[in-house]
């Protein structure tokens, strides 16, 4: 009888960069002949952890997911157990001498060594701890098992060159390292050929693209490019720091119809004192001065943030400062974040750490303020008619109140009305905003047009085809859907 083959699960955590990650774990494995556990499954017979190493629950959160396998991989011999991402490369041998039954631990930059791991593993019978200190390879050379069929993410660099206090991300992705434009546009072009309408360009700090390759205007020149992929319906990106983030790229978002009205742009503190302790190289002055430019460029932008409440030092002053700048930018949407402590990260020994009731109270009160601007701003969009990319998730399963979900081109979350015609993930439903929510939008009625598409195409022809490895490329780079974002975005929205 032919052997059966092992099956796999991997559990993300953390950035858009884990999540492009695990689609590249979920695509070597599938490579290697292993099959993705069914949804519901008790246990695969391998199981990846991917993970984060920003905030401080980090640690408790992969030991407790570990804690709850040791007995399932005692009571399954042949069970295996992986541990990747920014927590192995920063925890290395101590994973395997806090959880002695994980058999292998690799780090961010040879994550193309997870099938070789696993069997070495399994054949010498012993952990495997494999960490190296620069990129082997870069992801989007390999095989991926992409989650989308309509939506891609695809990486256009990988590391940091900044030194944020809070941030220990540079020292576990490395420093920014760039892919050659013509690279980029390869992949994109793969992309649409395949059917995919949506990409978002993601990088730790995405608008530094071009530093490592010397040209400062490469980003602006990168987004135009992608106007000329013919096919290609929608561009993202994040995310931007605002230290980089020049007049040559919002000219480019304003001028570019296929690139999105819609910015990330990470905040973090809007005090400029507390600022210069984050390491941050912008102030308050100019980051309300890139927000003005937007909005003049593009009217209709929807723009997020990440905030981190309590960083140490703050005082109600500093506090009140950030409250303004919320104000003053209306963001359609905050990631807001309670500073933890991260071991090796200069903030974590700073004087003045804010005592936690503190922070709980001052975060209490941030959340309130953008939760009403958020809604405000909602509101605004009642009676606007949109384009929504239907999404694949909430909006198929709610058969109940016969609902879709998508996202509007500025990415808000849409509701609308089930159409009598049959609509597919990756169709873009027309229709008018009727009500608004602090966190989504809501479409009632009949949609004004639905739009079959050659992503609905490529979503229908994976569904149709079960047995087929869906998404993975073996010879073509692939990424994954990009919304909603999963973490601050970039690895850098918090402590």
């Amino acid at each position: 009888m032919p052997e059966v083959a092992r099956t796999y699960e991997v559990r993300t955590f953390g950035c858009q960069m884990n999540v492009h990650d695990s689609e590249r774990m979920a695509g070597l494995l599938e490579a290697a002949g292993y099959v993705r556990a069914e949804e519901g499954a008790e246990s695969a017979d391998v199981v990846v952890f991917n993970t984060c190493a920003v905030r401080e629950n980090a640690d408790n959160r992969l030991y407790g997911n570990l804690g709850q396998l040791a007995p399932k991989k005692n009571a399954r011999p042949g069970m295996q157990i992986a541990v990747g991402g920014c927590l192995a490369q920063k925890d290395r041998d101590a994973i395997v001498r806090r959880a002695p039954w994980v058999d292998v631990v690799f780090g961010t930059h040879n994550v193309g060594r997870l099938p070789a791991l696993l069997e070495r593993a399994r054949i010498q019978r012993e952990a495997q701890v494999e960490i190296a200190e620069s990129l082997e390879a870069f992801p989007s050379t390999l095989p991926t098992r992409r989650e989308s069929a309509y939506a891609a993410w695809v990486a256009i660099s990988v590391g940091c060159n900044n030194t944020c206090t809070f941030c220990i991300v540079p020292s576990l992705r490395g420093r920014e390292k760039d892919r050659r434009p013509g690279d980029i546009l390869a992949e994109v072009e793969a992309l649409v050929a395949e059917g995919v309408v949506e990409i978002t360009l993601l990088g730790q700090n995405v608008n530094a693209y071009g530093s490592d390759i010397g040209d400062r205007r490469a980003f602006s020149e990168l987004l135009r490019a992608c106007g000329r992929v013919e096919g290609l319906e929608r561009v993202r990106f994040t995310s931007p720091h605002p230290r980089d983030f020049t007049d040559d790229v919002i000219e480019a978002m304003a001028e570019t119809p296929n690139v999105m009205p819609q910015l990330h742009m990470p905040l973090q503190s809007g005090s400029s004192r507390v600022l210069r302790a984050m390491r941050r190289s912008y102030r308050q002055e100019r980051y309300l001065g890139i927000i003005e430019k937007v909005r003049a460029a593009i009217p209709e932008a929807a723009i997020t943030t990440d905030i981190i409440v309590g960083f140490p030092g703050e005082t109600e002053e500093d506090f009140q400062e950030t409250l303004h700048v919320v104000r003053e930018a209306r963001f359609a949407q905050a990631f807001t974040f309670q500073y933890s402590k991260r071991p090796g990260t200069p903030a974590a020994e700073m004087p003045g750490q804010v005592p936690k009731e503190v922070v709980q109270d001052r975060y209490e009160r941030l959340v309130a303020l953008q939760d009403d601007i958020s809604w405000a701003e909602n509101k605004r969009q009642v009676g606007r008619t949109v384009e929504v990319l239907v999404a694949e998730g909430e909006g198929r399963k709610d058969e109940t109140t016969r609902r879709l979900s998508g996202r509007a081109p500025d990415n808000r979350l849409v509701h609308f009305s089930r159409p009598a015609e049959p609509v597919r993930p990756g169709d873009v439903a027309t229709v008018e905003i009727t009500y608004a929510a602090p966190h989504h939008l809501l479409a009632e009625g009949e949609a004004r047009a639905v739009r079959r598409t050659r992503a609905g195409d490529a979503w229908e022809l994976r569904n149709a085809a079960p047995a087929r490895p869906a998404g993975v490329m073996l010879g073509l780079p692939s990424v994954g859907a990009p919304a909603p974002l999963p973490e601050p975005a970039g690895g850098c929205g918090a402590a």
